[in-house]
């Protein structure tokens, strides 16, 4: 990796959105091995199911990266950032979440692509009832990826108890571990050398 490398602040965060997509991908190919009934299955864990803590994670991502978007297009804050949550569950199936999730994904990788170091301090706003929210883009950034890990975490715990074994998600692409993930990257049409040049 060449040290020398401008903007190293937004290289990271782009290095963090593939992998937050690529981890995404993994868990989701997972899950979609289960049946339906499994999918559904009550569980013990703060969202009640699978299928219901992936609609959460990907309900968040639809309203903060949402935010991010405008932000970054120089746009008003959506008048009604609480309609990204107007169905607890919008999917229910893993398919179609898996599809949904992938695509957000890869809106949060072009966003973090655009950015530049002078830009990460910038104020994004969310029109929140009462008071607006007012987050840097670093922060923002920060706390998505967190989320995204906290409730992959969740899931992960929860296919322990089911018929199909969790995947392995605690790797931050290791250069030793290129192989493990190759077929994935394949799949998602992504290379080594576009993350890390």
């Amino acid at each position: 990796m060449n040290s020398a490398r401008p903007d190293p602040l937004a290289r990271h965060l782009l290095s963090m959105a593939y992998n937050n997509g690529w981890a995404n991908q993994r868990l989701l190919s997972a899950c979609a091995q289960l049946s339906q009934a499994e999918f559904e299955a009550r569980r013990c864990s703060f969202f009640p199911s699978i299928k219901a803590t992936l609609n959460h994670t990907l309900c968040v991502d639809w309203f903060y990266l949402d935010a991010l978007e405008r932000a970054q297009q120089d746009l008003t804050p959506h008048p009604d950032c609480y309609s990204f949550f107007a169905a607890d569950e919008p999917f229910q199936s893993c398919a179609d979440l898996q599809r949904e999730q992938l695509s957000v994904d890869l809106r949060l990788i072009a966003l973090c692509a655009a950015q530049r170091d002078d830009q990460l301090e910038r104020i994004v706003t969310i029109a929140r009832p009462g008071r607006p929210q007012l987050e840097t883009r670093t922060r923002l950034l920060a706390h998505l990826f967190q989320h995204q890990i906290h409730h992959r975490g969740q899931v992960h715990a929860m296919l322990a108890g089911s018929s199909v074994a969790p995947p392995p998600l605690d790797e931050f692409f290791c250069a030793g571990e290129a192989d493990k993930r190759a077929a994935e990257f394949a799949a998602l049409g992504w290379t080594e050398d576009l993350i890390w040049t």
